[in-house]
Parts: C-alpha cells; sequence; structure tokens
C-alpha cells in the first residue's frame, strides 16, 4: 500500500465506528419505519407477517383531523417560539459580553437552565403553575392585591403556551451561548469607529452588530425552528397533550400512537415519515441559504 493511499483511507478509518453505530442506530431503524409504513400488524398475533396495505397509511394521515391538529400545535409553537429565542438570546448575548466585573457570574446563571433535565424542569415548572399556591398565581396576587387562581394547564387556551415558557427557559442560554461565540469573532476597530462617529449604547449594536450576525441570527432561526417541531418531553411531563388535544404535538402524537392504549405502530412510523419529511426541509433551507463565508463571518 502506497503512502498516498494509505493517508487518503485513514480518515474514513477513524470515522468507520461512528458511521457503523449510525448504521446500526439509526440508519437501519430509520429505514425499517420507512418500510413499516406501508404495511400493516395483527396485534392479535405476534407470529403473524405483516400485511402490505400500500398507500392506506398516508390516505389515513390526510384525512386525520388530530394530526392536523399537531401540525397547527406545532406552526403556533414555533410561531411563539422562535422569535423570543432568536432576540431575547442575542441581547443578553450583548450584556454578558461585555467587560465588566463578574459578568462570569451572569453566564453561568443564563446558562444554568440549559443543563437541567427537561424532566425536572417540567416537573418544577408543574409546581410552579400549580393553582393553588403555585409560586406564579402567589406573585400575580402579591402584585394585583387580589387573589389570582389561574389554571395555567387545565384549560386549552392556555396550556399550550404554558409549556412554551419552559421550552423558551432552557433555550435562552443555549442560543446565547452562540451568539456570544459571534460577537467576540467580531472586528473590536469597527465599534471604535462608530464611536469615533457619534454612534453609541444600542446605537452601535443595531449599525453593526445586527448586520454582522446575520448568519448566527440566521442559524438560530433555523435551529429552533427544528426544536420546535420535536417537543416531546416537555409535552409528555406537563400536561400528556390535553386538554382537548390542545397541547399535543406530532412528536407527542406519535408516542401515543405507538405505545397508547390501542397502538399502532404502522400508523406511527407513518406519522413519523411526514414529520421527518417536514425537517428534511427546514434542514434543505440551512444548507441553501447559510453560508457563512458569503457573508465573511465564520463559524
Amino acid at each position: 500500500m502506497t503512502s498516498r493511499l494509505k493517508a487518503s483511507l485513514t480518515p474514513y478509518l477513524f470515522l468507520a465506528p461512528a458511521l457503523l453505530v449510525l448504521t446500526i442506530a439509526v440508519f437501519r431503524p430509520a429505514f425499517q419505519a420507512f418500510q413499516y409504513s406501508f404495511v400493516e400488524f395483527d396485534y392479535s398475533n405476534i407470529n403473524a407477517a405483516p400485511t402490505w396495505i400500500g398507500l392506506d397509511n398516508f390516505k389515513r394521515l390526510m384525512a386525520d383531523d388530530l394530526f392536523w391538529k399537531t401540525l397547527k400545535n406545532m406552526v403556533l409553537y414555533a410561531v411563539c417560539v422562535v422569535p423570543l429565542l432568536v432576540s431575547v438570546p442575542l441581547g443578553l448575548a450583548i450584556l454578558v459580553n461585555q467587560k465588566l466585573r463578574g459578568i462570569n457570574w451572569f453566564r453561568v446563571a443564563y446558562y444554568a437552565p440549559v443543563v437541567v433535565s427537561i424532566v425536572v424542569a417540567g416537573i418544577a415548572w408543574n409546581w410552579l403553575y400549580v393553582v393553588d399556591g403555585g409560586l406564579i398565581n402567589q406573585s400575580l396576587s402579591a402584585i394585583t392585591g387580589r387573589e389570582i387562581r389561574v389554571p395555567w394547564l387545565t384549560r386549552p387556551e392556555r396550556a399550550l403556551y404554558s409549556v412554551m415558557a419552559v421550552t423558551v427557559w432552557k433555550g435562552l442560554g443555549y442560543y446565547m451561548v452562540i451568539y456570544l461565540a459571534g460577537l467576540q469573532s467580531l472586528p473590536a476597530d469597527l465599534y471604535e469607529a462608530a464611536a469615533i462617529d457619534g454612534s453609541d449604547g444600542w446605537r452601535k449594536h443595531w449599525d453593526i452588530t445586527v448586520p454582522l450576525m446575520k448568519p448566527y441570527i440566521f442559524l438560530v432561526t433555523v435551529i429552533s425552528a427544528i426544536a420546535s417541531t420535536k417537543v416531546f418531553e416537555e409535552v409528555f411531563v406537563m400536561t400528556k397533550g390535553g386538554p382537548l388535544n390542545a397541547s399535543k404535538t406530532p412528536v407527542y402524537y406519535i408516542y401515543e400512537s405507538a405505545f397508547g392504549s390501542s397502538p399502532d405502530y404502522s400508523y406511527a412510523c407513518t406519522i413519523g415519515l411526514a414529520l421527518f419529511l417536514i425537517v428534511v426541509g427546514l434542514s434543505a433551507i440551512r444548507l441553501i441559504f447559510f453560508n457563512p463565508a458569503d457573508s465573511g463571518t465564520q463559524l
């Protein structure tokens, strides 16, 4: 074996273990789920071979009102959560990027929710949302001077928004770090020139920071949008998709279809395939339009 051939094969040898794990843990199950979308199982006889039903599951999916309800919830989730996860972390990153005494404590405080398990966070927020004695209602009662008993998780018009609060709380620190990495890569002389021209305070960030941070803003937008399509743990811990399916998401619907009281693995795989196509579409948008080299900013 020549040294040139050996050098060209070395990277693939290092990648081989990871590719093997991906094949076993991701690619093979994904292909099997794709196959299951076209068959039907006889759950009364576990030894029976699956029956080919073609596109019946997809026809059922198109006529499934609950599936469209979960998609509507997913879109509403993204519309409400993504703007907050794009804008607020940028402001936090600008604040913690200042050279001030004790600023590292603020960085830790803002990032701390990221390391908290989503299950633990969901349980904690459930306590905050308790109607009688919950911290949120007690705080509102103290502020307004009258008794507040808001049923945050048991009313259809509030349940989904209450779950969104947990997602935002958990995500602020994560996206702040992404923005902080971008801010620290910006040339300082631009801000010095802006100060000479009279641009100061938040004005300089609007004129300089935001335009230069557009690649990061777009990246955070796509990442948070994709994350909004995969919401499960918050719903599972806090509402179980209720009340009246008001907080049910596509991923929770997949779980419910596969492991609920009337399991239907093939239909769950069909829902998963539809959601996979949505995520692929969002990922394609990122690959097509997100090019750091074009903006002069390197990630």
